[in-house]
C-alpha cells in the first residue's frame, strides 16, 4: 500500500514552488548539443546540476568518455543498497534542441516563465522536466523512508537530439555497470494532457532520399514538352507506386508482418488527438481497416517530408532538369528494414522508374517490451491504483527514442512514463510543460518507485 503521506508531499512539493525553482535552474543552462558552445553547457550542467544531484540521492557518479566522437560524454550514478534487492535502471538527456525560430513576446528559452497553467523554457518538457520529476520523486521517497528499497543506476547522455551517438556502444562496452532488472524512464508526450499513459517502445525510422537528377539545366516547355522526360513529373509518379494518394503504403515490404492480438486488445478505446487545439485527423487517410490508434501506435506509415523541383514561389515555363523528395517510414517492432534500399529500387524499376536514385540517409530502430511482459501488469496495476482516471497503455509511442539501446543490448524491459504531452512545442518556439502534468507526475512516479521498493 503507498501511504498517502508519501503521496501529498509529492504534491505538496510542487505547490509549494520548490520544483519550480528548480527546474529554472535547469533550464538556464542552454545544453544545445549540436553546438560547440553548447558543449560548454553540457559539461556545467553535469558538473554543476547532474552529478550533485545523484550524490543527494547516495550514488557514485561517473562520467565516460563517449567512444563516437560526435557524441557527447555519459554520466552514471549507481547506489547499492543489496545485491537481493531488484536493480532499477534510470534514463535522461541532458542536452536539448538549438532554437529555430522566434519566441512570443516575454519568453526567452532559458528562462522559466509561468503563464497560468504551462512552464515555458527549452528543456521543459525535453527532457529537463522529465528527468527532474523522476529524480524529485527518488529524493522524496529516500527522505521519507532513509533508503529506496532497490538498487538504482542512472544513466544521462549527452547526445539524444543529435541521435544518440555512441549510445549503442556505450551500452555494448558497459553491460555490466548498466545490468539492471527494468528501466524506468520519462520521455515523449503522453496520449494526451489529461491521461496518465504508460508506453513500452518507440517506433523506428529510416529516411529515404529520392533524386531524378536528369540533365544539367531546364528546357523551355513550349519547345520541349512532350519530348524530354519531366524529373517532377517522375517523381511524383514514383512516389504514388510506394504510398498512394490516400497515405496507403503500397509495398508489402514496408509493412510490418501484422498487429499482435496483445497490441490491438491494448490500444482498445484508446483515442487519439483528444487535447484542445490538437488537428483533427483526416478520414480516409491511412489503412481504413485499422483503426486511428492502431495506425498510430501498432503499424508502420511513409510520410513525404520534402518535395521540391525547380522554384516553386517563381515558377518559369521551363522542364527542370533534376526533383528531388525526402521519404520517412516510420516503422513498428518486428519491419525488417535491413535491405529497405533494395526493396525500393526494385520496385520502382518494376513500375518503369530505375531512374530514380534511391539512398538512405539516416535511421533509428523500433522495439517494444512484449505487453504481456509481467512488468508491465505491475506498473499499471500500481498506476491504476493511484490515477484518478484509467492510466493509457501503449505498446509504444509514435516518436522514436533509444529505447532499443535498453531492450536489444542490455535486454532489459522498458517502462517509460511520460511527463510531457502531444502539444508541448518540443524542439518549437514557446516548448512548455503543463504544471498539472508536472504535479501528477511526480506523485505517479514516487508511487512506482515505492512499489518497486515494495515489490523488493
Amino acid at each position: 500500500m503507498i501511504p498517502t503521506e508519501l503521496l501529498a508531499k509529492a504534491q505538496a512539493h510542487v505547490d509549494s514552488g520548490a520544483f519550480f525553482a528548480e527546474l529554472a535552474t535547469l533550464v538556464g543552462y542552454p545544453t544545445v548539443s549540436d553546438a560547440p558552445e553548447g558543449r560548454v553547457a553540457i559539461k556545467a550542467y553535469l558538473d554543476d546540476v547532474l552529478t550533485p544531484a545523484l550524490t543527494a540521492l547516495g550514488c557514485a557518479v561517473a562520467t565516460y568518455p563517449n567512444p563516437d566522437p560526435a557524441g557527447g560524454p555519459f554520466l552514471v550514478g549507481t547506489r547499492v543498497e543489496s545485491p537481493e534487492r531488484p536493480t532499477l535502471l534510470c534514463y535522461g538527456h541532458a542536452d536539448v534542441v538549438g532554437e529555430a525560430g522566434q519566441w512570443s513576446d516575454g519568453l526567452d528559452p532559458w528562462t522559466l516563465t509561468a503563464d497560468g497553467d504551462r512552464w515555458y523554457g527549452r528543456g521543459t518538457a525535453d527532457n529537463k522536466g522529465q528527468h527532474l520529476i523522476n529524480l524529485t520523486a527518488l529524493r522524496l521517497l529516500l527522505a521519507e523512508q532513509g533508503s529506496l528499497g532497490f538498487n538504482l543506476k542512472f544513466l544521462f547522455e549527452t547526445g539524444e537530439e543529435i541521435g544518440s551517438p555512441g549510445l549503442t556502444e556505450f551500452a555494448a562496452e558497459h553491460k555490466e555497470l548498466l545490468r539492471a532488472d527494468v528501466l524506468i524512464a520519462s520521455d515523449g508526450p503522453r496520449l494526451d494532457s489529461a491521461t496518465p499513459t504508460l508506453f513500452l517502445g518507440a517506433r523506428g525510422s529510416v529516411r529515404i532520399a529520392l533524386d531524378v537528377d536528369l540533365r544539367p539545366g531546364s528546357y523551355h516547355s513550349g519547345n520541349w514538352g512532350g519530348l524530354l522526360r519531366n524529373p517532377a513529373t517522375t517523381l511524383a509518379a514514383a512516389i504514388a507506386c510506394l504510398v498512394d494518394g490516400h497515405g496507403r503504403i503500397q509495398v508489402p515490404e514496408l509493412l510490418p508482418p501484422g498487429l499482435p492480438g496483445t497490441v490491438r486488445a491494448a490500444l482498445a478505446g484508446v483515442v487519439v488527438a483528444n487535447s484542445p487545439g490538437d488537428p483533427v485527423p483526416d478520414s480516409g487517410w491511412g489503412d481504413p481497416r485499422l483503426t486511428a490508434a492502431e495506425r498510430l501506435y501498432g503499424w508502420n506509415t511513409l510520410e513525404v517530408l520534402a518535395l521540391g523541383a525547380a522554384d516553386v514561389d517563381r515558377p518559369v515555363n521551363a522542364i527542370p532538369g533534376r526533383a528531388r523528395a525526402v521519404l520517412q517510414l516510420r516503422y513498428v517492432a518486428g519491419t525488417d528494414v535491413g535491405g529497405i534500399a533494395e526493396v525500393v529500387k526494385k520496385r520502382l524499376a518494376e513500375h518503369g522508374f530505375p531512374m530514380v536514385e534511391v539512398t538512405i540517409d539516416g535511421s533509428f530502430k523500433a522495439s517494444r517490451t512484449p505487453v504481456d511482459d509481467p512488468w508491465v501488469s505491475w506498473a499499471k496495476s500500481t498506476l491504476d491504483a493511484v490515477a484518478d482516471r484509467p492510466v493509457a497503455l501503449l505498446p509504444n509511442f509514435g516518436g522514436g527514442l533509444p529505447n532499443h539501446v535498453f531492450t536489444d543490448v542490455l535486454g532489459l524491459p522498458t517502462l517509460w512514463l511520460p511527463h510531457s504531452y502531444p502539444g508541448c512545442l518540443q524542439h518549437a518556439p514557446d516548448e512548455h510543460l503543463l504544471a498539472s502534468v508536472a504535479r501528477e507526475g511526480v506523485v505517479l512516479a514516487t508511487a512506482l518507485f515505492h512499489a518497486l521498493g515494495q515489490r523488493g
